[in-house]
Formats: structure tokens, sequence, C-alpha cells
């Protein structure tokens, strides 16, 4: 980049919610600066599957699927935990009003193209809840779209050779080599191409279109500063880069959209106190933009709010983290609290919502938590055993029951009176306590939408048992500076921080644990970025 260090708008971050931001201000005809932190690019959104929930979206509508924002609404109110309404109600009004057109603007303005995946609602039986049409994701894109930056698009864990749809329709976790050998001329020419799917296919996307409106990037470049005019306005950041620090101005504002704060040690035990099985987003996520928004006198909230997902263990630059997966979904096997209780449907996209429930004093109520299965659950998925032999005593194992809750320290009693009960509900047919396989959502899961019966259900009987440790893993943290529906940051006394913004991961998220679609982090954070932007393209410095 040139020596030019004044700029209209400066964005930190380049996940999707900052480049959704960059990419709508840049092609409002502002001059935009992406600075981002690491040396590659993306963030938590590049290491994703790219999922994304856009309610009343146009590919439902060509598909002839009715959705409106109303029923957005309803379905976001009654599906939100008791209490969010007071303080979120006019950000999820925001959201289901300017979802659909954002994804329209993004499809305009960059090569991003989206199709419809038939995944429901997790919670379609709520009122203005979808068996299918809110669930859209990237058609896979060639990293030589974004030139010089194509080595630096952020990896993941996940196969992104393979596009959102191929990975929840053939399955690669659990059924391996039938989805390599069933794609492989598709997977060649990818490979060939250097075409991924996924989050790659996103930020390739969106980082196209920022670069075709002109936006600008530096890559290695952390803010640990804002710039400040004598009544408070944010006019622009202090960057340090290479051991030097920079000052870029931003006449009309700063967006934060850096993310969480899952790697800073002591935030996290702040706000998320026991147990922890692994983090599965970048190392870059240590809470700068709630620090920068703390300093400018922002009111941070949500903070106790994760993206809690189950995670195989598996290595990532070097070190120990977590790939995606929800491997506790499986018949022949349950899940358990440090009472030997269940607690919880293993099959509820939400499960993570309840290893995280709390007590009044903040403590966790479930942790540890463990998965709990026969003999049948660990010869069943290769993919399974695969990961586990990436972190050595990961699985117990034992002859007999009682020998298992010895082992991992869970009264034996209750265990085995757990198990039976159970295996009593696989016998009828019907999980009588938490209606495992049931819903809308766990029926597509277990893959048995429309077929008689509850594949689900399988009793825990056989010889050796095992016993895998299922606590916390977070995807990134979702607390951070309240704003407002346009995106602007709020002080502690709810007056406006004038020139300051905040969308995604760094921002207080209207949209919490509790998740309303397994794309509803990307699809909001997306949407805030882009509520973001408008608000700056219409704020004219005076």
């Amino acid at each position: 980049m040139d020596g030019q260090t004044e700029f209209d708008v400066v964005v930190a971050g380049s996940g999707a919610a900052a480049l959704s931001a960059a990419l709508t201000a840049a092609v409002g005809g502002l001059s935009v600066l992406i600075v981002e932190k690491s040396d590659r690019i993306g963030g938590t959104s590049a290491m994703s599957g790219g999922g994304t929930w856009i309610p009343a979206n146009h590919l439902a509508a060509a598909a002839g699927i009715a959705d409106s924002a109303e029923d957005a609404w309803r379905y976001v109110r009654a599906a939100s935990p008791d209490g969010w309404e007071a303080d979120e109600a006019p950000l999820w009004r925001a959201f289901v009003a300017h979802a659909a057109p954002m994804l329209r603007f993004v499809e305009q303005h960059s090569p991003l193209r989206y199709e419809l995946i038939d995944e429901p609602d997790p919670q379609a039986e709520q009122p203005g809840g979808k068996s299918v049409g809110r669930m859209v994701s990237p058609r896979p894109l060639s990293r030589r779209l974004v030139g010089r930056y194509a080595r630096r698009i952020r990896r993941s864990t996940l196969p992104h050779i393979f596009s959102y749809r191929e990975a929840h329709g053939i399955d690669p976790y659990n059924h391996p080599v039938r989805a390599y050998a069933g794609l492989a001329p598709t997977l060649l020419r990818r490979w060939l191409t250097d075409t991924r799917g996924c989050g790659t296919a996103l930020i390739v996307g969106l980082l196209k279109g920022c670069l075709d409106a002109g936006a600008r990037m530096q890559l290695g470049a952390r803010v640990v500063g804002l710039l400040r005019e004598p009544d408070g306005r944010v006019c622009g950041v202090s960057v340090e880069q290479d051991g030097r620090r920079r000052n870029y101005k931003a006449a009309r504002g700063v967006v934060l959209a850096t993310g969480g704060f899952e790697w800073d040690a002591a935030m996290r035990a702040a706000h998320f106190p026991g147990p922890l099985d692994r983090l599965g987003s970048p190392d870059t996520n240590t809470g700068d933009g709630q620090r920068l928004a703390a300093e400018a006198g922002a009111r941070l909230e949500r903070m106790d709010q994760a993206n809690v997902y189950p995670t195989l263990p598996t290595r990532y630059d070097g070190r120990a983290h977590g790939m995606p997966m929800t491997w506790q979904a499986a018949p022949h096997s349950i899940v358990v609290d440090r009472t030997g209780r269940r607690f919880g449907s293993e099959y509820d996209y939400n499960l993570g919502e309840a290893l995280d429930r709390r007590d009044a004093s903040g403590a966790p109520l479930h942790l540890p938590a463990w998965l709990v299965g026969d003999a049948r659950f660990l010869r069943r998925s290769a993919g399974f055993r695969w990961y586990a032999r990436k972190e050595r005593g990961w699985v117990r194992q034992a002859a007999d029951l009682a020998s298992l809750a010895a082992a991992i320290d869970v009264p034996a009693a209750a265990l085995a009176a757990t198990i039976a009960r159970f295996n009593g509900f696989c016998a009828a047919g019907r999980d009588a306590d938490y209606a495992r396989g049931e819903s809308v959502w766990e029926r597509y899961k277990s893959g048995n939408r429309h077929g008689p019966g509850n594949p689900t259900l399988g009793a825990i009987e056989r010889a050796p048992f095992v016993a895998v440790p299922l606590n916390r893993s977070i995807l990134g943290t979702k607390g951070g500076a309240r704003t407002d529906d346009r995106g602007r940051v709020l002080r502690e006394d709810g007056g406006v921080i004038a020139g300051l913004y905040c969308a995604g991961n760094a921002m207080a998220n209207p949209i919490g644990t509790r998740a309303l679609g397994a794309g509803t982090t990307i699809g909001p954070c997306m949407t805030w970025g882009y509520l973001c932007a408008r608000d700056l393209l219409g704020n004219a410095p005076a």
C-alpha cells in the first residue's frame, strides 16, 4: 500500500462482519482501509462451514418457499431466551428487515453466489419457524480470484474441498471413502484450480468484492488505540505494524469487527468458569475490540455468551485445537453430567447452551459432562476413531459400567439408573425425558425426516463401554460493546460514541449462545457489518 493515511472508514478485522462492512462502504463510494492483526485473512469466518442464516431470502422466494420478515420476527422473539426482548428487540427488528437485502447486495457486488440448503430452523416448531428456506451457503470459489492474497486466506480444520451442501449431504465424517470416491472428479478439479467451499469461499468472495470496489488491506497491523477528536468523536486508529506505530484517520468512523475474546485466558476465565475442552477459532481472537471499546467508554454486555459447540481434537498452527463436529449425536450413547444424569437431548442443536448452563453464582451446573456409550458407538464412525487418536487418553473404556463410572468420577448407581431408563426408552421407541429424535431439526439430523421409527435411539448394553469428555468448546465468544440498531457503539449512560461502530462477535451480539439457526453466527454478523456501513454512508463529516 502507498503512504495513504487518511480514509473515510477504517475496519478492524477481516472476518465476515468486517468484510461485509468494508464491501458496503466501498461500493457506496467511501475510501476504506481494512486492518487485520494477523498475516492471514478471514478470522473465525474463514474456518467455518460458511452456513448463513438469512430469513425471507431471495433464493427461498425463487424456490416458492413462503417466508417474510414478520415471520422471522415472530420466530426470533419466540426462540430467544426469556427476558432478552427488552434489550434486543430493536436489533432483532433491524436484522430481520435487512438480512435479505444484505444477501442480495453481496451477490450483486461480489463473486459470491449462494445456494439454498434444506436445513430446518433448530426450533422450527416455534411461531414463525420454518422447516426449510432460511439456510444458505456460498458456492465454491477459487482462491486465485484474490491474486496475491490467495495464500493469505486462513485455512480451516474442516475439509473445505467440499461445499457446505456436500459436507452435510454425503457426510465425509462418517463415510469418508464414499464421500471422496463419489465426488472424485469434482474434488480433483477443485484441487487443480485451488477452489474451495464453506468459509473459504465466503471470505474469498467478500474480499474480492472489497478489492474490486477499491478497499485497501493492511495485514500484520494490530489496532492498539482509537484516535479521538477533542469532543470525543472517534476519528481513526493507532496501529502497530512491524514494530512501529502508525495512525490512520477515519473521517466517517471506525468499525470494530475483531472477533471474540476466547483466546485471552483471563477474560475467558472471568466469563466462562469451569471445564473447557477446546477452542476452535484463530488464536488472534484475544478481545482487542472489546478492550478498545471499553477504553472509549463503551458499555460491554453479553460477555457470558458464546458459540458453544462440540469439537473433536485436532492440531492447528502446531497446537491443540478443536474441529467443530456433532460427534455426540449418535445412537448407543447418551450425555450425562457429573451426577450421572442426562440434562437434554443429545441431538439438540443447542446442546452447547445446556452444557453452559449456570447456577445463580455463575458456576456451571452440568460440568464436567461425559458422553457414555457402548461398543457400537465406538465402531460406527471411522471419523471419530481417527480424531480420537489425536488426544491420548481422551476416550476411556471399561468392561462394565461400574468401572467406567469410577474412571470418570460419576456416581455408579446414578449412571446405571440413567442408562437403564434410557434403554427402556429405546425398547419403547420414544425418549420420554427429552423427546430425542422427534423435533423437525432432530429428525433432519438423524436422516429420518419423513420415515417411521426413531434411529437416534439405541440401547447401551454391549461392552466395552466408553466415556468421552464433552465439556464446553468455544468457537467464538459473543459479548462486547452494546450497540444501537444502526451498529453505533453506546456509552455506559446509553449515549452514542460518535464515529465508533461494532459488528460480529466483537459486539454484544443480539443472538447469543442459543442459536436460532445453524448459520446464526455468520448471517447476523454479515448483516451487522452491512448496517454499520449503511449508517456510515449517511454519516458525512460536518
